[in-house]
């Protein structure tokens, strides 16, 4: 194992649970206060696509030295991320919570595109797996990581237009 492996993808799981515990009271206080859930029978296969990630990545690249370009990169899709974090604040949960009557976030990366916090995921689900030279995982992981955004997209385009 190298330390550098070691400290990249315990960064990474601290952060992920780090967020976890964030969306999770954001879900609290905003179904308090009325919001809803849509479409919670995804759910489970994003925490299952994004913990079988994570766990293929400390089970492959903890010995393998990081390759500092998309390490680089890495870093960048982690200002984005926190770019998207800080303009959703406390409307940011890892589920489909609508609070009706509020309007649509259109600063920060909303400004630009649709969805940026997708974008980063994506991007992220990619770029670790090069960092540790495993292309094979960054394609394994996009695919599935696609495939349960096309339905997350949808489903929140969805459930957006009918809170309006």
């Amino acid at each position: 194992m190298t330390w550098a492996a070691i400290a990249i993808l315990g960064y990474v799981t601290l952060e992920r649970l780090a967020e976890l515990i964030f969306a999770s009271n954001n879900t609290r206080r905003l179904l308090a206060k009325g919001a809803t859930e849509h479409a919670a029978g995804h759910y489970p296969f994003i925490v299952a696509v994004h913990a079988l990630w994570l766990a293929t990545l400390w089970f492959l690249a903890s010995d393998r030295t990081p390759d500092l370009f998309w390490l680089a990169i890495y870093v960048l899709l982690q200002v984005a991320r926190l770019w998207v974090l800080s303009t959703l604040g406390p409307r940011w949960t890892t589920r489909i919570i609508i609070l009706p009557g509020e309007d649509l976030v259109k600063e920060g990366p909303y400004r630009f595109l649709n969805h940026p916090n997708y974008w980063v995921v994506i991007g992220e689900i990619a770029v670790l797996p090069l960092v540790f030279g495993l292309p094979w995982v960054a394609l394994v992981f996009t695919i599935l990581n696609i495939a349960v955004l096309i339905v997350r997209v949808r489903e929140e385009n969805r459930a957006l237009r009918s809170s309006r």
